[in-house]
């Protein structure tokens, strides 16, 4: 049987969940059964990763990036839909939302037979002003009108989609991410990574790994460490990532005095390790998919506090792995992470219910690459029959 020619296109390879869990699906297919090809944009801090994959096609272009630019947008539209052609594309598979948008209107100006989107977390949200909202939802429904089938990863995604008429019920599909547990051992496998961080044995350490942006209301961290501070003089508050918001936050850091209590690190390859030195992951976002990072700390053994956005409840499973609080509301999470800092009980109650939900299978990676590549053959086997 010949090979079948795979495009992915995702806008940007930042350092976020929907990137990495394109990456490790991209890994996880069958070479022998798929030609894949990557277009991207230039720059990405997960470039290198991409280029270390086994027959991995990546094509990087100056067109494609994030912010919205009518004269760029229009060469990246016709650059892909050449690119399709060129090479005889016949599964165009789209995440994040731009790409998502100028893939599948490029991959049907190609006349693609199969167009497939995953939606990390839709394009249109609250917290945009209405004109941009209403905006991106009427390019949502003007893209499903040609796409094959919507995966979405969580059913938070699949009840606002439809809601809001984006396709139909038969336009769904759901798919979980997945990750690899076994890179995710107990803390004890792990080891102790306090030190390294500068941290005492004896300090409680919470932190929260996300890109500095909006989106992650990573300045909400710093307001709640500025408030445990008050009762918890010997907790370490822990902020891996980078971005945007980077000055701000080092502002408030100084002008709330917590040099000695926050710690930022920067981005970091070693997740595993710093999710195994902390006794409380933290999660401020203000819109979310499905949040993979809460996954990887249940995966670890750590519980959470998190706001009550997008599919998290889907993973916390009736509040029995963490805390959820409504987005914005810093007394309700300060609460609750005063409770489990003062509670060790309590932390291992929600661990143990946290290993159950891992151990299930729902949410591992080989699954999630399985029922990817089974949709993949479903699609072309209908449309090879229509």
């Amino acid at each position: 049987m010949p090979k079948i020619n795979l495009l992915y296109i995702v806008t940007k390879l930042e350092l976020g969940g929907a990137q990495k869990q394109l990456l490790s699906l991209i890994e996880g297919l069958d070479k022998k059964k798929y030609n894949i090809f990557l277009f991207t944009a230039k720059d990405g801090l997960l470039i290198d990763a991409a280029l270390s994959i086994c027959n991995l096609n990546v094509h990087r272009s100056t067109f494609l990036e994030r912010s919205i630019n009518p004269i760029k947008d229009l060469l990246a539209l016709i650059e892909i839909s050449g690119f399709i052609k060129k090479n005889k594309i016949q599964i165009v598979h789209t995440h994040s939302s731009k790409a998502g948008i100028l893939g599948r209107f490029a991959a049907r100006l190609a006349k693609t037979p199969v167009i497939i989107h995953t939606v990390h977390g839709w394009s249109f949200h609250d917290y945009q002003p209405a004109l941009a909202s209403y905006f991106y939802l009427i390019l949502e429904k003007i893209s499903a009108c040609f796409t094959s089938k919507i995966i979405v990863v969580s059913n938070f995604d699949r009840i606002k989609g439809l809601k809001n008429s984006i396709g139909q019920e038969k336009s769904y599909t759901l798919i979980r991410y997945g990750i690899d547990a076994s890179r995710f051992k107990s803390r004890e496998k792990l080891g102790n990574f306090k030190k390294s961080l500068g941290i005492k044995d004896s300090d409680l350490a919470v932190g929260m790994i996300a890109c500095f942006k909006p989106q992650k209301s990573p300045l909400d961290f710093i307001k709640l460490a500025k408030a445990i501070k008050v009762n918890f003089s010997n907790v370490k508050f822990i902020l891996v990532g980078d971005g945007q918001l980077r000055v701000k936050i080092c502002a408030l850091i100084k002008e709330f005095d917590l040099e000695n209590q926050v710690i930022l690190t920067g981005w970091r390859n070693d997740v595993p390790q710093i999710l195994s030195s902390l006794d409380v992951f933290v999660l401020t976002s203000r819109w979310e998919g499905l949040p993979i990072v809460i996954l990887e700390a249940m995966a670890v053994g750590v519980p959470f506090v998190a706001t009550d956005t997008g599919g998290i409840k889907e993973i916390a499973e009736n509040l029995k792995s963490g805390y959820l609080v409504m987005c914005a509301d810093l007394l309700s999470m300060q609460a609750k992470l005063e409770e489990l800092l003062s509670n060790p009980q309590r932390r291992r109650e929600f661990v143990t219910a946290s290993e159950a939900i891992i151990n299930s299978g729902e949410f591992d990676l080989s699954k999630m690459v399985m029922d990817t590549e089974r949709l993949y053959s479903d699609l072309l086997n209908a449309w090879q029959k229509a």
